[in-house]
């Protein structure tokens, strides 16, 4: 086994496998019934039901080199993803959940999608722009794209807030990397944790109640694969922290949006070593 895709119960503590594979997938995200999980391997995208049935390839079309930024709308009607064959930097398109023709929406590059508006109608990313690393949002219409940082650190892995009055995101402005929120606007950036660890990828709960966070040692700046990780839980206000178990992972696990439709589990990959 290389990659084991799991579910996570926060009220009972319960973790059960959805699948398990000697390839290498990455990145689970719900769909919005519940029944499905969007992942990724080997460039491409796949639609792994939850009922123990075999994993679905999705036609992403010319998007061949995807990489493990993708999430499906908040009606279920859209996947975003961030794909490099078109012009060898990262881009975000859009296309059809079921599969099809992707649709560029940033043409400023290279950009990194990670989180939808709960309205559906704006993207959050990290945007890297002559060597300085970012949260911008786009509309999902296309048009220009917002700077909400501006270089304080390395800023990345932004997520919205259930009700959408925040963003948060990952920074290393204070030196190790930490949660941060900023305002949809770019106003009021105000830190969340302030912990040992190198702390990425904050997703907000559905049902507006926590926000799970990965952790690295805090000796980690970056984001790799294959290391001794942590998932930690904590309120939105980053109070009442706690670390809900230990395992083999890092990049990969949960780079995207994560949590069931209900705000009740969430989805990750647990790794082992390569061989």
């Amino acid at each position: 086994m290389r990659s084991s895709v799991e579910i996570h119960d926060i009220a009972t503590g319960e973790t059960r496998v959805v699948w398990q594979t000697e390839r290498l997938v990455e990145a689970p995200n719900f769909s919005r019934d519940g029944r499905f999980l969007v992942i990724n391997g080997d460039g491409r995208l796949y639609r792994l039901p939850l009922d123990g049935s075999a994993p679905v390839e999705i036609d992403t079309g010319f998007a061949t080199r995807c990489n493990n930024d993708h999430g499906l709308s908040p009606d279920g009607r859209l996947l975003a993803i961030s794909d490099k064959v078109e012009f060898g930097k990262s881009a975000i398109y859009l296309l059809p959940a079921e599969g099809g023709t992707p649709k560029l929406v940033t043409p400023n590059l290279p950009s990194y999608w990670h989180g939808w508006s709960p309205d559906g109608t704006t993207l959050a990313y990290c945007g890297i722009r002559d060597n300085v690393f970012d949260i911008y949002t786009i509309p999902v219409a296309g048009g220009e794209e917002r700077r909400l940082t501006f270089g304080e650190g390395r800023n990345d892995g932004p997520d919205y807030s259930a009700d959408g009055e925040w963003i948060y995101f990952n920074s290393s402005r204070s030196g190790r990397m930490q949660i941060w929120r900023v305002r949809p606007d770019g106003s009021e950036p105000t830190r969340v944790t302030d912990s040992p660890w190198g702390d990425w990828f904050p997703h907000p709960s559905p049902d507006g109640k926590h926000l799970l966070v990965l952790s690295y040692d805090g000796d980690v700046f970056d984001h790799p694969r294959d290391l001794d990780v942590r998932l930690r839980l904590m309120d939105v206000d980053g109070g009442n922290a706690r670390i809900l178990f230990d395992l083999f992972g890092g990049q990969g696990t949960m780079n995207v949006p994560n949590w069931s439709p209900d705000g009740t589990a969430f989805a990750f990959v647990r790794y082992a070593p390569a061989a």
